[in-house]
């Protein structure tokens, strides 16, 4: 019984050398000639003869489409169809101009994005699925009926730019296989998905971890908080008492930027994040530290209605994300990260803290990707996390009593100055 596993990659076509015939599997071979000459051929059995059947040089036909042809032919042999006669035959058939019923795929992607992208919440995500369609989709297939479109298609548009803007061509074929989805459920097209990545794609294009290697955040040493801390102490800013909420809470940047005042619980000494502005569209509750409460009562005499944003600008809206991050750099200079110090916390549960991966990954609001382990550990465990949170809050305070600022008299005495 012929296999069906496939044998052939792409690396490993590129290393042969060597003249011979190369199998895949089921079938499909490819032949090196004795000049350099490769090409596809699919050898078959039928009636008890044995043939070889010609799909094309490896030039023209790539390997997922060579898999796509044997795959024609052997769907032929099995209902005792000769595919070599049946494709003579269908040669001399004349060809009828096509009809094109089917809706083109630019048609499908602006109904698409008409429907589904009124539920994301970022308008810089709504503005990049139409920018990378736009740009790269659009001028190869936007005009072909949607039902047509295959493999070499889909191929086309991310070659040119999987190397040079991978980021973007992944996330492009991501957009390209939900269009392609969303016709096969509506009755469009047929057959397989063309613009699926595992098992398909991936034979055609090289891994992202080639082409771009991660970049992860820079982080500030977890030892050098506590130094930075008694610095951060000295800024008499509405930002800088931010940022020290932050890095006491380990909270995200737009979560802590976007915190009002009626999340704050004085009595359970709680902060709860509501799930439309948590990245996991759940709500989280951090329990806060001594050092947090702290943060907060600095600002709490600019305190205004409960609805308030706690760390607003002079006119009341919400800090820019900008703002931290400039204090970090360019002020504080540390070349690290306003996200990175999320990271800090994280090294110093594992390597000073000692606490267990679960009340770690807990405390930064992570959600557990094993859905067995998720089931068991449905409860929040805020007071075990406040414990955490109190052993971080002690770490890096400074280690000398610090005065506490009034960040009102702050201002007026700027103001005056001014």
């Amino acid at each position: 019984m012929a296999r069906l596993t496939y044998q052939l990659t792409e690396t490993k076509i590129r290393a042969f050398t060597e003249v011979g015939m190369y199998h895949d599997g089921a079938g499909l071979y490819l032949q090196i000639r004795p000049h350099g000459a490769q090409s596809w051929i699919y050898r078959f059995r039928l009636n008890g003869r044995s043939r070889d059947m010609g799909l094309g040089s490896l030039v023209d036909v790539g390997l997922v489409r060579a898999r796509e042809k044997a795959a024609g032919a052997r769907n032929l042999v099995a209902q005792g169809i000769d595919p070599i006669e049946h494709t003579r035959a269908q040669a001399t058939i004349p060809v009828a101009p096509k009809r094109h019923l089917s809706p083109i795929f630019e048609e499908v992607a602006e109904a698409y994005m008409a429907d589904r992208l009124k539920r994301l919440r970022s308008e810089i995500h709504r503005r990049q699925w139409r920018q990378t369609l736009v740009g790269y989709a659009y001028p190869i297939i936007g005009k072909m009926p949607v039902s047509e479109i295959d493999t070499n298609d889909v191929l086309a548009v991310l070659r040119p730019i999987w190397e040079s803007k991978c980021e973007t061509a992944a996330r492009l074929r991501g957009r390209i296989e939900r269009i392609l989805a969303r016709a096969t459920v509506e009755g469009l097209r047929t057959g397989a998905n063309p613009a699926t990545w595992r098992g398909h794609l991936q034979e055609a294009l090289p891994p992202r971890s080639e082409v771009q290697p991660v970049k992860h955040f820079r982080a500030m040493e977890f030892r050098d908080i506590p130094d930075f801390m008694a610095e951060l102490y000295q800024v008499r800013t509405v930002s800088a008492v931010a940022l020290r909420f932050l890095i006491f809470t380990a909270a995200r940047t737009g979560e802590v930027l976007g915190a009002r005042w009626s999340e704050i619980d004085w009595i359970e000494k709680t902060w709860t994040i509501p799930a439309a502005r948590a990245k996991m569209r759940r709500a989280h509750v951090v329990p806060l530290s001594t050092g947090a409460l702290a943060a907060l009562r600095e600002i709490e005499p600019l305190r205004g209605l409960s609805d308030d944003f706690i760390f607003a600008g002079k006119k009341g809206n919400a800090l820019s994300c900008m703002t931290l991050l400039a204090l970090l750099q360019r002020r504080m200079r540390r070349p690290t990260t306003v996200h990175g110090l999320r990271s800090s916390f994280r090294d110093w549960c594992g390597d000073e803290g000692d606490v267990p991966r679960d009340l770690a990954e807990a405390s930064l609001a992570h959600v557990i990707k094993d859905a067995t382990e998720r089931a068991y550990r449905r409860k929040t465990a805020v007071e075990r996390r406040r414990k955490v949170m109190q052993a971080w809050s002690d770490y890096i305070l400074p280690p000398a009593p610090t005065e506490i600022l009034n960040i009102d008299e702050a201002r007026r005495g700027r103001a005056t100055a001014a």
